[in-house]
Protein backbone atom coordinates (compact mmCIF):
# COMPACT_ATOMS: atom_id res chain seq x y z
CA UNK A 1 0.00 0.00 0.00
CA UNK A 2 1.16 3.54 -0.74
CA UNK A 3 1.63 5.74 2.32
CA UNK A 4 1.49 9.51 2.20
CA UNK A 5 3.16 12.04 4.42
CA UNK A 6 1.19 14.88 5.97
CA UNK A 7 1.98 17.43 3.24
CA UNK A 8 0.92 15.00 0.50
CA UNK A 9 -2.35 14.28 2.29
CA UNK A 10 -3.07 18.01 2.57
CA UNK A 11 -2.25 18.47 -1.14
CA UNK A 12 -4.53 15.69 -2.36
CA UNK A 13 -7.32 16.73 0.01
CA UNK A 14 -7.18 20.30 -1.28
CA UNK A 15 -7.02 19.14 -4.90
CA UNK A 16 -9.97 16.82 -4.29
CA UNK A 17 -12.08 19.69 -2.87
CA UNK A 18 -11.22 22.07 -5.71
CA UNK A 19 -11.78 19.39 -8.36
CA UNK A 20 -15.20 18.53 -6.94
CA UNK A 21 -16.11 22.23 -6.57
CA UNK A 22 -15.46 22.73 -10.28
CA UNK A 23 -17.53 19.64 -11.01
CA UNK A 24 -20.48 20.93 -8.98
CA UNK A 25 -20.70 24.30 -10.70
CA UNK A 26 -20.32 22.84 -14.21
CA UNK A 27 -23.52 22.52 -16.22
CA UNK A 28 -24.56 18.98 -17.25
CA UNK A 29 -25.46 18.73 -20.94
CA UNK A 30 -25.58 14.97 -21.49
CA UNK A 31 -25.48 11.92 -19.26
CA UNK A 32 -26.50 8.29 -18.88
CA UNK A 33 -26.36 5.67 -16.16
CA UNK A 34 -26.57 2.00 -17.06
CA UNK A 35 -27.39 -0.48 -14.31
CA UNK A 36 -28.77 -2.95 -16.84
CA UNK A 37 -28.11 -3.66 -20.49
CA UNK A 38 -31.35 -4.40 -22.27
CA UNK A 39 -34.46 -2.60 -23.44
CA UNK A 40 -36.54 -3.70 -20.46
CA UNK A 41 -34.23 -2.00 -17.94
CA UNK A 42 -33.18 0.89 -20.19
CA UNK A 43 -35.74 1.88 -22.85
CA UNK A 44 -33.13 3.90 -24.79
CA UNK A 45 -30.43 1.24 -24.69
CA UNK A 46 -30.92 -0.03 -28.24
CA UNK A 47 -31.05 3.47 -29.74
CA UNK A 48 -28.20 5.03 -27.72
CA UNK A 49 -25.72 2.12 -27.55
CA UNK A 50 -24.28 -0.44 -29.89
CA UNK A 51 -22.54 -3.77 -29.19
CA UNK A 52 -19.75 -4.80 -31.52
CA UNK A 53 -17.70 -7.94 -32.09
CA UNK A 54 -18.24 -10.69 -29.55
CA UNK A 55 -19.94 -8.43 -27.01
CA UNK A 56 -23.29 -9.81 -25.87
CA UNK A 57 -25.82 -9.28 -23.10
CA UNK A 58 -25.65 -11.95 -20.38
CA UNK A 59 -27.40 -12.94 -17.15
CA UNK A 60 -30.77 -11.50 -18.22
CA UNK A 61 -29.33 -8.09 -18.93
CA UNK A 62 -27.28 -7.67 -15.75
CA UNK A 63 -23.95 -7.89 -17.62
CA UNK A 64 -22.36 -7.30 -20.95
CA UNK A 65 -19.67 -9.87 -21.69
CA UNK A 66 -17.19 -8.09 -23.95
CA UNK A 67 -15.22 -11.26 -24.73
CA UNK A 68 -16.30 -14.87 -25.05
CA UNK A 69 -14.15 -18.04 -24.77
CA UNK A 70 -16.48 -19.82 -27.20
CA UNK A 71 -15.43 -17.47 -29.99
CA UNK A 72 -12.04 -19.16 -30.29
CA UNK A 73 -8.56 -18.34 -29.03
CA UNK A 74 -8.98 -14.68 -29.97
CA UNK A 75 -12.04 -12.70 -28.89
CA UNK A 76 -12.85 -9.00 -28.81
CA UNK A 77 -15.92 -6.90 -28.21
CA UNK A 78 -17.07 -3.36 -27.49
CA UNK A 79 -19.94 -1.27 -26.18
CA UNK A 80 -20.12 2.25 -27.66
CA UNK A 81 -22.25 5.27 -26.73
CA UNK A 82 -23.51 6.49 -30.10
CA UNK A 83 -24.21 10.13 -29.21
CA UNK A 84 -21.18 12.29 -30.14
CA UNK A 85 -20.04 15.46 -28.37
CA UNK A 86 -17.38 18.12 -28.89
CA UNK A 87 -14.67 19.41 -26.59
CA UNK A 88 -14.53 22.83 -28.29
CA UNK A 89 -17.25 25.34 -29.06
CA UNK A 90 -17.28 25.72 -32.86
CA UNK A 91 -18.17 29.44 -32.66
CA UNK A 92 -15.75 30.63 -29.99
CA UNK A 93 -13.05 27.91 -30.39
CA UNK A 94 -12.92 27.66 -26.59
CA UNK A 95 -12.79 24.42 -24.58
CA UNK A 96 -16.25 23.89 -23.16
CA UNK A 97 -16.48 20.22 -22.24
CA UNK A 98 -15.50 18.25 -19.17
CA UNK A 99 -16.63 14.70 -18.45
CA UNK A 100 -16.86 12.13 -15.68
CA UNK A 101 -17.35 8.41 -16.08
CA UNK A 102 -17.43 5.43 -13.76
CA UNK A 103 -17.96 1.77 -14.53
CA UNK A 104 -17.87 -1.57 -12.74
CA UNK A 105 -16.09 -4.46 -14.42
CA UNK A 106 -14.89 -7.99 -13.79
CA UNK A 107 -11.96 -9.74 -15.48
CA UNK A 108 -11.54 -13.47 -14.97
CA UNK A 109 -8.05 -14.98 -14.44
CA UNK A 110 -5.90 -15.25 -17.53
CA UNK A 111 -3.38 -13.22 -19.50
CA UNK A 112 -5.72 -11.45 -21.92
CA UNK A 113 -5.40 -7.77 -22.68
CA UNK A 114 -8.03 -6.71 -20.13
CA UNK A 115 -10.27 -3.74 -20.94
CA UNK A 116 -9.88 -0.14 -22.11
CA UNK A 117 -11.99 3.02 -21.92
CA UNK A 118 -11.53 4.61 -25.35
CA UNK A 119 -12.17 8.20 -26.52
CA UNK A 120 -11.93 8.65 -30.28
CA UNK A 121 -13.12 10.91 -33.13
CA UNK A 122 -16.12 9.65 -35.07
CA UNK A 123 -19.58 10.68 -36.00
CA UNK A 124 -21.50 7.55 -36.92
CA UNK A 125 -21.87 3.77 -36.68
CA UNK A 126 -20.43 3.25 -40.14
CA UNK A 127 -17.02 4.42 -38.96
CA UNK A 128 -16.86 2.06 -35.98
CA UNK A 129 -15.63 -0.84 -38.08
CA UNK A 130 -12.53 1.23 -38.79
CA UNK A 131 -11.96 1.78 -35.07
CA UNK A 132 -12.42 -1.67 -33.57
CA UNK A 133 -11.17 -5.12 -34.58
CA UNK A 134 -8.92 -7.68 -32.89
CA UNK A 135 -5.95 -5.44 -32.15
CA UNK A 136 -4.77 -4.34 -28.69
CA UNK A 137 -7.84 -4.17 -26.42
CA UNK A 138 -9.96 -4.74 -29.52
CA UNK A 139 -8.85 -1.45 -31.11
CA UNK A 140 -7.81 -1.45 -34.77
CA UNK A 141 -4.23 -0.73 -35.78
CA UNK A 142 -5.69 1.51 -38.51
CA UNK A 143 -7.46 3.84 -36.08
CA UNK A 144 -6.84 7.56 -36.33
CA UNK A 145 -3.85 8.08 -34.07
CA UNK A 146 -5.70 10.87 -32.28
CA UNK A 147 -7.29 8.60 -29.71
CA UNK A 148 -6.99 8.40 -25.93
CA UNK A 149 -7.46 5.20 -23.95
CA UNK A 150 -7.31 4.28 -20.30
CA UNK A 151 -6.15 0.67 -20.22
CA UNK A 152 -6.63 -1.88 -17.44
CA UNK A 153 -3.98 -4.29 -18.63
CA UNK A 154 -3.62 -7.88 -17.41
CA UNK A 155 -0.86 -8.97 -19.79
CA UNK A 156 2.75 -7.85 -19.90
CA UNK A 157 3.60 -7.12 -23.52
CA UNK A 158 7.20 -6.08 -24.07
CA UNK A 159 6.35 -4.86 -27.59
CA UNK A 160 4.60 -1.85 -26.09
CA UNK A 161 6.79 -1.55 -22.99
CA UNK A 162 4.21 -2.77 -20.48
CA UNK A 163 5.06 -2.28 -16.82
CA UNK A 164 3.71 -5.69 -15.77
CA UNK A 165 0.56 -7.78 -16.06
CA UNK A 166 -1.40 -5.74 -13.51
CA UNK A 167 -1.33 -2.05 -14.36
CA UNK A 168 -3.42 0.94 -15.42
CA UNK A 169 -2.09 3.17 -18.17
CA UNK A 170 -2.99 6.25 -20.22
CA UNK A 171 -2.46 5.80 -23.96
CA UNK A 172 -2.36 8.78 -26.34
CA UNK A 173 -2.36 7.80 -30.00
CA UNK A 174 -0.45 4.60 -29.22
CA UNK A 175 -0.66 1.67 -26.83
CA UNK A 176 2.79 2.53 -25.57
CA UNK A 177 1.49 4.15 -22.40
CA UNK A 178 2.29 7.80 -21.74
CA UNK A 179 1.77 7.14 -18.02
CA UNK A 180 1.09 3.97 -16.03
CA UNK A 181 0.83 2.71 -12.45
CA UNK A 182 1.14 -0.73 -10.89
CA UNK A 183 -2.27 -1.67 -9.48
CA UNK A 184 -0.56 -3.86 -6.89
CA UNK A 185 0.50 -0.61 -5.18
CA UNK A 186 -3.09 -0.20 -3.94
CA UNK A 187 -3.54 -3.88 -3.13
CA UNK A 188 -5.74 -4.82 -6.11
CA UNK A 189 -5.59 -7.47 -8.84
CA UNK A 190 -7.26 -6.65 -12.15
CA UNK A 191 -7.89 -10.22 -13.26
CA UNK A 192 -8.81 -11.65 -9.88
CA UNK A 193 -12.38 -12.37 -10.96
CA UNK A 194 -13.87 -9.86 -8.47
CA UNK A 195 -15.83 -6.70 -9.41
CA UNK A 196 -13.76 -3.51 -9.50
CA UNK A 197 -14.87 0.07 -10.07
CA UNK A 198 -13.01 2.85 -11.85
CA UNK A 199 -13.64 6.61 -11.97
CA UNK A 200 -12.33 8.69 -14.89
CA UNK A 201 -12.58 12.50 -14.82
CA UNK A 202 -11.44 15.17 -17.25
CA UNK A 203 -11.66 18.82 -16.19
CA UNK A 204 -11.39 21.27 -19.11
CA UNK A 205 -10.33 24.21 -16.93
CA UNK A 206 -7.36 22.35 -15.39
CA UNK A 207 -6.66 20.20 -18.50
CA UNK A 208 -6.08 17.11 -16.40
CA UNK A 209 -7.24 13.50 -16.70
CA UNK A 210 -7.61 11.65 -13.39
CA UNK A 211 -8.11 7.90 -12.96
CA UNK A 212 -9.17 6.23 -9.72
CA UNK A 213 -9.69 2.54 -8.96
CA UNK A 214 -11.18 0.59 -6.09
CA UNK A 215 -13.33 -2.37 -5.17
CA UNK A 216 -16.88 -2.22 -6.53
CA UNK A 217 -18.50 -1.33 -3.19
CA UNK A 218 -15.79 1.07 -2.01
CA UNK A 219 -16.02 4.85 -1.77
CA UNK A 220 -14.47 7.01 -4.46
CA UNK A 221 -10.76 7.38 -3.53
CA UNK A 222 -9.49 10.86 -2.77
CA UNK A 223 -6.07 10.22 -4.26
CA UNK A 224 -6.08 9.46 -8.02
CA UNK A 225 -4.11 6.47 -9.20
CA UNK A 226 -3.01 8.55 -12.20
CA UNK A 227 -3.23 12.30 -12.73
CA UNK A 228 -2.23 13.02 -16.31
CA UNK A 229 -1.95 16.52 -17.86
CA UNK A 230 -3.53 16.66 -21.33
CA UNK A 231 -5.48 19.21 -23.36
CA UNK A 232 -8.17 17.25 -25.21
CA UNK A 233 -9.53 20.41 -26.82
CA UNK A 234 -6.26 20.89 -28.75
CA UNK A 235 -6.14 17.23 -29.66
CA UNK A 236 -9.50 17.13 -31.46
CA UNK A 237 -10.63 20.73 -31.87
CA UNK A 238 -14.32 20.86 -32.80
CA UNK A 239 -14.48 17.28 -34.14
CA UNK A 240 -17.25 15.01 -32.93
CA UNK A 241 -16.06 12.52 -30.28
CA UNK A 242 -17.38 9.13 -29.18
CA UNK A 243 -16.62 6.98 -26.14
CA UNK A 244 -16.67 3.23 -25.67
CA UNK A 245 -15.36 0.37 -23.55
CA UNK A 246 -13.44 -2.32 -25.40
CA UNK A 247 -11.75 -5.62 -24.57
CA UNK A 248 -9.79 -8.39 -26.26
CA UNK A 249 -8.45 -11.76 -25.23
CA UNK A 250 -5.68 -13.27 -27.32
CA UNK A 251 -4.77 -16.93 -26.78
CA UNK A 252 -6.66 -16.88 -23.49
CA UNK A 253 -10.07 -17.85 -22.13
CA UNK A 254 -10.22 -14.65 -20.12
CA UNK A 255 -13.68 -13.03 -19.99
CA UNK A 256 -14.17 -9.30 -19.40
CA UNK A 257 -17.62 -8.21 -18.20
CA UNK A 258 -19.28 -4.87 -17.58
CA UNK A 259 -22.01 -4.59 -14.92
CA UNK A 260 -22.57 -0.79 -14.82
CA UNK A 261 -21.49 2.31 -16.71
CA UNK A 262 -22.23 5.98 -16.06
CA UNK A 263 -21.09 8.91 -18.16
CA UNK A 264 -21.68 12.63 -17.74
CA UNK A 265 -20.69 15.40 -20.13
CA UNK A 266 -20.89 18.95 -18.83
CA UNK A 267 -19.96 22.42 -19.99
CA UNK A 268 -17.76 24.64 -17.87
CA UNK A 269 -18.97 28.18 -17.00
CA UNK A 270 -17.39 30.97 -19.03
CA UNK A 271 -16.34 32.63 -15.77
CA UNK A 272 -13.70 29.91 -15.36
CA UNK A 273 -11.98 30.72 -18.67
CA UNK A 274 -8.71 32.62 -18.42
CA UNK A 275 -9.31 34.24 -21.83
CA UNK A 276 -11.47 37.38 -22.04
CA UNK A 277 -15.05 37.04 -23.23
CA UNK A 278 -15.94 37.65 -26.85
CA UNK A 279 -16.59 41.43 -27.21
CA UNK A 280 -19.70 40.77 -29.32
CA UNK A 281 -21.09 38.54 -26.59
CA UNK A 282 -20.32 41.20 -23.99
CA UNK A 283 -22.13 43.78 -26.11
CA UNK A 284 -25.21 41.56 -26.20
CA UNK A 285 -24.99 40.77 -22.51
CA UNK A 286 -27.91 43.02 -21.61
CA UNK A 287 -30.15 41.07 -23.97
CA UNK A 288 -29.42 37.69 -22.40
CA UNK A 289 -32.27 35.90 -20.61
CA UNK A 290 -32.79 36.40 -16.89
CA UNK A 291 -32.05 32.73 -16.33
CA UNK A 292 -28.43 33.22 -17.45
CA UNK A 293 -28.03 36.13 -15.00
CA UNK A 294 -29.30 33.90 -12.20
CA UNK A 295 -26.84 31.21 -13.21
CA UNK A 296 -23.96 33.71 -13.09
CA UNK A 297 -25.12 34.90 -9.67
CA UNK A 298 -25.18 31.33 -8.35
CA UNK A 299 -21.70 30.73 -9.75
CA UNK A 300 -20.33 33.83 -7.99
CA UNK A 301 -22.17 32.90 -4.78
CA UNK A 302 -20.73 29.41 -4.89
CA UNK A 303 -17.22 30.81 -5.37
CA UNK A 304 -17.69 33.22 -2.43
CA UNK A 305 -18.90 30.39 -0.18
CA UNK A 306 -15.95 28.27 -1.18
CA UNK A 307 -13.48 31.12 -0.56
CA UNK A 308 -15.07 31.87 2.83
CA UNK A 309 -14.77 28.23 3.83
CA UNK A 310 -11.09 28.17 2.84
CA UNK A 311 -10.44 31.38 4.80
CA UNK A 312 -12.15 29.98 7.88
CA UNK A 313 -10.07 26.81 7.63
CA UNK A 314 -6.82 28.80 7.35
CA UNK A 315 -7.77 30.94 10.36
CA UNK A 316 -8.58 27.83 12.40
CA UNK A 317 -5.25 26.23 11.53
CA UNK A 318 -3.38 29.43 12.42
CA UNK A 319 -5.18 29.65 15.76
CA UNK A 320 -4.43 26.00 16.48
CA UNK A 321 -0.71 26.49 15.72
CA UNK A 322 -0.59 29.59 17.96
CA UNK A 323 -2.19 27.70 20.85
CA UNK A 324 0.23 24.77 20.45
CA UNK A 325 3.33 26.96 20.28
CA UNK A 326 2.48 29.72 22.75
CA UNK A 327 -0.61 28.76 24.71
CA UNK A 328 1.15 26.22 26.91
CA UNK A 329 3.38 28.89 28.54
CA UNK A 330 1.91 30.27 31.81
CA UNK A 331 1.50 33.96 32.30
CA UNK A 332 3.92 35.42 34.92
CA UNK A 333 3.45 38.88 36.31
CA UNK A 334 6.77 40.66 35.89
CA UNK A 335 8.44 42.05 39.03
CA UNK A 336 8.86 45.81 39.15
CA UNK A 337 12.42 46.99 39.58
CA UNK A 338 13.29 48.21 43.11
CA UNK A 339 15.12 51.51 42.78
CA UNK A 340 15.87 53.94 45.65
CA UNK A 341 13.88 57.17 45.78
CA UNK A 342 15.00 60.51 47.25
CA UNK A 343 12.73 62.59 49.51
CA UNK A 344 13.29 66.35 49.94
CA UNK A 345 12.73 67.98 53.30
CA UNK A 346 12.16 71.77 53.65
CA UNK A 347 12.28 73.91 56.78
CA UNK A 348 9.05 75.81 57.52
CA UNK A 349 9.16 79.01 59.65
CA UNK A 350 6.07 79.73 61.78
CA UNK A 351 5.47 83.33 63.01
CA UNK A 352 3.03 84.01 65.88
CA UNK A 353 1.35 87.39 65.97
CA UNK A 354 1.27 88.72 69.61
CA UNK A 355 -1.08 91.55 68.89
CA UNK A 356 -4.08 89.60 70.06
CA UNK A 357 -2.51 88.83 73.42
CA UNK A 358 -1.66 92.52 74.11
CA UNK A 359 -5.22 93.66 73.49
CA UNK A 360 -6.64 91.29 76.06
CA UNK A 361 -4.40 92.63 78.77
Amino acid sequence: MVTLNQNQRYFFSSSFLIFNFLTLIAKPISSFSLQGFNGDQNPNFNSDFTLLGDAQIANEGNFVNLTSPSSGPTSSGQIVYKKPFKFVDSKSSKPIISFSSDFTFTITPGNGDGIAFVIFPGGGEDELSQVFDRGYFGVSDNIDRKFVAVEYDTRKDDNVGDLNGNHVGVDVGSFVSSDNTDVSSIGLLLNGGVPLKSWIDYEASSKRLEIRLGESESERPIQPLISFPIDLSKMWGDKEILVGISSSSVDSRQVSSLSSWSFRVRSIPRSLHSEPLNPEEAHLGEQQPIQRKKSSFLTVLGALIFATGCGTLVAFVALFVWVVLFGRHSNVVPELPMTPMDFKYEKVNVTVDNAFDDSTN
